[in-house]
């Protein structure tokens, strides 16, 4: 990778808005007012996630439970930019109407003074929160499995997005990421902590399973084809995948090279092991226990 300005920062986009609201109730407080325990060259870009039952959620069936107002306020209150997961790839002109998902929408675009977003797959979509939710910025999702480096420059290119998620199986393309120009590099949000079979080819149908689920539509589960599929989401087995990223490649490969925004994936998984990502990613070695056991200590959340 080339060099490039050594003082910038990482922002981490962080996940479960509303499936760990109490979580973030937490640390948020912490990340703030005990700023010594984290790494000074990172950042928290925004949180993300969906309501559970939410008609346009995609690539993982949402389960968050936390009232919409309460979410909203505790990204205000910390000055984070909250970011609705709508990105089901299969909607059609019928769902745009949703009133639950209208309700989100314009809820967090009035949630000043950072800005919401809202992560998307379908153009559909796209075009109709444009027209009536002109304060809401967007971000392409990962679930559109842009897997070749072409598809990633065009995506890049439209203006509508502000950041555009790649497929994490591009993470170590290095040669061709490096021609990107400035104004691409700093849209680019790599997906850190994939677990999912590198070689998988059935990635985009796993989503649109999800999608199909999220619509109501009756279908059987997609059964995964990995050889390790019945382990689940293991922390450790993400850190050996191929598309891994840790923090010395962010610090000594992406943001040496112009690379700054990295999303943090979990809403599906509980809140210990999302705890563990912001330990890992964000908190400095010799304050982790202190934060895990401040977090550990709040008789108010449910860890696991």
């Amino acid at each position: 990778m080339t060099d490039g300005a050594n003082h910038m920062k990482a922002y981490y986009h962080l996940p479960g808005l509303f499936e760990f609201y109490q979580l973030y109730s937490v640390f948020l407080p912490l990340f703030r007012e005990h700023r010594e325990y984290f790494y000074d060259w990172c950042d928290i870009g925004s949180v993300y996630g969906a309501p559970a039952g939410c008609l346009w959620d995609g690539g993982r069936a949402g389960f968050g439970e936390e009232k919409a107002e309460n979410a909203a306020a505790l990204m205000r209150e910390y000055g984070v930019s909250a970011r609705l997961t709508f990105s089901n790839s299969l909607l059609r002109e019928a769902h745009l109407s949703d009133p639950a998902c209208n309700a989100l929408c314009a809820l967090f675009e009035k949630n000043s003074p950072v800005p919401s977003g809202v992560i998307l797959s379908s153009d559909l979509l796209l075009g109709y929160l444009q027209k009536k939710y002109p304060g809401l910025y967007f971000v392409s999702s990962t679930t559109k499995v842009l897997t070749r480096f072409e598809q990633l420059e065009a995506e890049l290119n439209r203006p509508e997005f502000r950041f555009v998620v790649p497929d994490f199986r591009l993470n170590r393309a290095y040669d061709r990421l490096q021609t990107l120009q400035d104004a691409q590099k700093r849209k680019v949000e790599f997906l850190c902590n994939e677990c999912c079979w590198f070689s998988c080819p059935d990635r985009k149908a796993c989503y649109e399973n999800v999608s199909r689920k999220n619509l109501g539509e009756a279908c059987p589960d997609h059964v995964c084809a990995s050889p390790d599929a019945g382990r689940g989401y293991r922390f450790s087995d993400a850190m050996k995948n191929p598309g891994f990223i840790g923090i010395r490649e962010i610090q000594d490969v992406y943001l040496p090279a112009g690379f700054s925004h990295f999303k943090i994936e979990g809403r599906s998984l509980g809140s210990a092991v999302v705890l563990e990502f912001l330990l890992y990613y964000m908190t400095k070695p010799e304050y982790q226990l202190k934060v895990r056991e401040e977090v550990y200590l709040d008789s108010s959340l449910d860890l696991f």
